[in-house]
């Protein structure tokens, strides 16, 4: 079976059986999901509200005893002290992590983008060195990346490194600012210049003279992660702490923003099937007008709404750690550059990284206000938790990158790989054309989800046409058109996140029957329809941009054709997911 290729879900149909969904978790797992859980309620909550108030002793603490359970190790390999989990049992860590608050940022920050630098780029010296105690929480890791004036646009740091004479060190000075657990870690991955040009890495350890710590943020949300500016003063680091080589650091930093981006989509999960929990126990214990208000259909409309959404991006988290392991199982694990190989087969799916974050963190934030919503004034108000969630969701949208930028990358990588010949998108879209011409318009679609399989070709296509007409109009200029390609990847990240929903429902009705997957047949026939109006307003707003007279009436008469469709009773729909909701007092399926 060949590997799936990064991308290619926009022009290519998928089987299926090739997609990884919740429903495939093994035993074991499903055990390590189990231990995060028990880790969380065990240790963590019932500290919370220390842990919040940003003691640094408590976070360093609960780190070790996680270290201890192997909770920092998943995705170190074995020969170093970790467990090398596959990346459906890492990421399942990362969501079951969510009721720990602020603490799973800690812990996120510390074995995601602290640690998998040196597991995926250091020497084996280096990787001695520093992933045991990495994996144990001996020793905590922070990423250094952004700077006080150069967030969005990395490779604009200011920080600088400069070889010693005699090649021993290299001396680095510069501020980096946000560093997340820079309070209380030992280990800082730090990007600089060398000689004020080349993009390059180094291992920072913190009693090396000249590094020095600036005083906590004062945050809307996450206030019990440490984030601190990290200031080098003239810090004499070992020519052997350079990670990689010189001028190869944009490489490292984009990799691990890959998995960095995934990772967040995997946290946002957990935190919206929170949020749907502590709304739906909310709305049952609450009564106004004599009855509970979880009874009013419209507080059953928002948990069916924010269900849906978390159902998809649920969907859309496991198959794309599915695509990981996939790649992954392509990769020389004994061989000298297995590191480099790993980050390489993760990068594949760059694209989908940013896909997830996107959506994750769009998600959370609506399932969360909405969480807020249902609960009234009370939402406003720090003793009930939908308060925290509603506040730390915020940083979501720029950490890693912000919404913006990867809206922007989305497009633009997709675009890359077909100039470089990896995707035939512009033979799809030449092809397209003859297409239209034979489409069969008023089609009948009787079967469970044959419509919605239908919308989703047509969704495509939709694309493709959107797509090849703002290639050929604006050619190298495209990436200065930025309302354009952000419009784009809004058409392909509805794609994805409705393919994938799709493709789950089918699965779990192959394996289990139409009656027993009703309520992943009702959540992705709502999804699926929703998402092919904001398709279709999308590309209308990128046409009309790029045409008029003539020819856009006829691109948009094009557009209708593809768009049409016979509407759904979402009203209908939404009380059957609802009522589930209700029942269930929490994310259901």
């Amino acid at each position: 079976m060949s590997k799936t290729i990064g991308g290619s879900f926009i022009i290519d149909d998928i089987d299926f059986n090739r997609v990884v969904t919740p429903e495939d978790f093994t035993e074991e797992q499903r055990m390590i999901g189990q231990t995060t859980e028990d880790f969380v309620a065990g240790e963590v909550v019932p500290h919370e509200e220390e842990v919040e108030k940003l003691n640094y002793a408590l976070s360093v603490s609960l780190l070790r005893k996680a270290g201890e359970l192997g909770l920092l190790g998943a995705d170190v390999p074995e020969a170093y002290g970790g467990l090398s989990l596959d990346k459906i049992s890492s990421t399942l860590i990362n969501e079951k992590l969510t009721k720990a608050s602020s603490f799973a940022l800690t812990l996120g920050a510390h074995v995601g983008i602290g640690t998998l630098p040196i597991v995926y780029f250091g020497n084996e010296e280096q990787k001695r060195r520093y992933l045991p105690p990495l994996a144990s929480g001996e020793k905590i890791a922070a990423y250094c990346l952004t700077e006080p004036s150069s967030g969005s646009d990395a490779l604009g740091a200011k920080t600088t490194a400069v070889l010693s004479e005699d090649g021993t060190h290299y001396v680095l000075n510069g501020t980096k600012q946000f560093i997340t657990n820079a309070g209380f870690a030992d280990v800082f991955i730090v990007y600089a210049k060398v000689n004020g040009t080349d993009f390059s890495t180094f291992i920072v350890e913190r009693t090396m003279e000249g590094v020095s710590i600036g005083p906590e943020e004062k945050k809307m949300g996450i206030k019990g992660s440490s984030t601190c500016p990290l200031i080098l003063e003239d810090v004499q680091v070992p020519a052997e702490n350079l990670l990689w080589e010189v001028g190869k650091g944009h490489l490292i930093a984009f990799n691990i923003l890959n998995i960095g981006r995934f990772k967040l989509a995997a946290g946002c999960l957990g935190a919206s099937k929170d949020a749907i929990e502590y709304a739906s126990k909310y709305a049952n214990g609450r009564s106004q007008f004599g009855r509970k208000i979880s009874s009013f259909p419209l507080i059953g409309a928002k948990l069916a709404d924010m269900n849906i959404r978390t159902f998809v991006l649920e969907s859309m988290v496991y198959r794309t750690a599915g695509l990981f392991d996939e790649g992954l199982a392509e990769v020389g694990h004994g061989s000298e550059n297995a590191g480099y190989q790993s980050a390489k087969a993760i990068a594949e799916y760059a694209l989908e990284c940013s896909i997830n974050k996107v959506f994750g963190s769009e998600t959370l934030d609506f399932v969360a206000d909405e969480g807020v919503q249902i609960h009234g004034g009370y939402g406003f108000i720090q003793e009930y938790r939908i308060e925290r969630i509603y506040r730390d969701s915020r940083i979501n949208r720029i950490f890693e990158g912000t919404n913006e930028i990867n809206r922007l990358l989305i497009p633009g990588t997709l675009i890359k790989r077909a100039m470089k010949g990896e995707l035939p998108l512009m033979q799809k879209a030449m092809a397209l054309q003859s297409d239209l011409l034979s489409l069969v318009p008023g089609q009948l679609f009787e079967g469970a989800l044959e419509q919605e399989t239908h919308l989703l070709a047509m969704a495509k296509k939709v694309f493709l046409m959107a797509g090849a007409g703002a290639v050929q109009k604006y050619q190298m200029k495209l990436e200065q058109e930025q309302e354009i390609l952000s419009g784009l990847a809004d058409i392909m990240i509805e794609v994805f996140a409705m393919e994938s929903a799709l493709l789950r429902a089918k699965k779990l009705m192959a394996r289990s029957g139409e009656a027993k997957s009703r309520l992943a047949v009702e959540m992705t026939t709502v999804f699926v329809h929703e998402s092919f109006d904001r398709i279709e307003a999308r590309a209308k707003q990128s046409l009309a941009a790029m045409e008029s007279g003539d020819m856009l009436r006829t691109q948009l008469s094009v557009l209708k054709k593809l768009a049409r469709r016979t509407a759904v009773d979402s009203i209908a729909l939404k009380r059957s997911i609802g009522s589930r909701v209700i029942e269930a007092e929490k994310y259901v399926l």
